[in-house]
């Protein structure tokens, strides 16, 4: 992966690890679907500005719908109201924790269905060190001792990132088409099946109660960590392929917990360092140059 590919994956973990501070001032004021359905809505109509403004086609949308309609299925509407389902008997430490199995069904995913991302040993060590650290990030507390985690709330998180890696893999069958279309079309997709579920069940008046504050919350979502983020996203997959662009999954919940120290003053752990660490070292296998420097080195000698 090259290192533009790599920024751009750590911004994409930044703004995806900053949607978590948005979406608790959100939540206060809002339920789950409302929220998902305007976070949606308004990326979806703000790219849709941004097309326009860019002059760019609007013909993918209308010529490929089809597909559209399924990757914004398998990459926002069932994975959103999936983890919706398991986080409502599941903290976020565990939920963190499984998602960040994402990159490990996208390499099984990618390695039957394409033939140039080969599933490799590196690969695999680098997948299994980056679920690890991601598990010695969160800590022993996100297994919790108080009550038991159902077998459906694990099977909802691990289905939400099975739909993620068939997601990864689908996109590049836009391959030529500009990452901000994608994304668009993406997003109006879901947003058009999400909008009309939410106003059946909470009806137009859910948002009339939203505070300036959460307002301001709800648009930086849906402009930052949605709009944007997935213009990145695809960025990602159009450059490096839908196995690297998964390993934000590791990089989530390391942001989120930097973003805490930084602005919340919250105190970092030796777990926390330690799990970065780890994350760091399974990037770093699945990148391979570090490895592949010191092969030449040893050559050298």
């Amino acid at each position: 992966m090259s290192g533009r590919s790599w920024a751009l994956l750590f911004v994409l973990g930044g703004l995806w690890g900053g949607s978590f501070f948005l979406t608790q001032i959100v939540i206060r004021e809002l339920p789950p679907l409302p929220l998902v359905g305007a976070r949606l809505g308004l990326a979806a109509l703000a790219l849709l500005v941004y097309l326009r403004l860019r002059g760019i086609s609007f013909a993918p949308l209308r010529q490929r719908a089809g597909d559209f309609l399924i990757l914004g299925l398998l990459n926002n509407a069932v994975p959103f109201l999936l983890l919706a389902i398991g986080q409502t008997r599941m903290g976020g430490g565990l939920a963190s924790i499984l998602n960040a199995t994402t990159p490990l069904w996208t390499i099984l995913v990618a390695a039957i269905a394409t033939s140039d991302e080969r599933l490799t040993g590196r690969k695999l060590a680098g997948v299994m060190l980056g679920i690890v650290g991601v598990a010695v990030l969160v800590g022993p507390e996100a297994f919790g001792t108080g009550h038991s985690v159902p077998v459906y709330a694990f099977a909802a998180i691990l289905a939400a990132t099975f739909c993620y890696a068939l997601s990864g893999v689908f996109s590049r069958r836009f391959k030529g088409v500009p990452p901000a279309v994608v994304a668009t079309g993406q997003l109006c997709a879901s947003g058009l099946m999400m909008m009309p579920l939410v106003l059946a069940v909470h009806g137009p008046l859910v948002y009339g109660d939203l505070s300036g504050g959460g307002a301001v919350a709800l648009l930086a979502l849906a402009l930052g960590a949605t709009a944007l983020a997935f213009i990145l996203f695809f960025q990602i997959v159009a450059a490096a392929g839908a196995t690297n662009a998964s390993l934000v999954t590791f990089l989530v919940p390391a942001s989120a917990i930097l973003l805490g120290v930084l602005f919340h003053g919250e105190a970092l752990t030796a777990g926390e360092v330690g799990g970065f660490a780890l994350i760091l070292a399974g990037l770093a296998a699945i990148d391979g140059r570090i490895a592949r420097l010191i092969h030449a080195q040893a050559v050298a000698r």
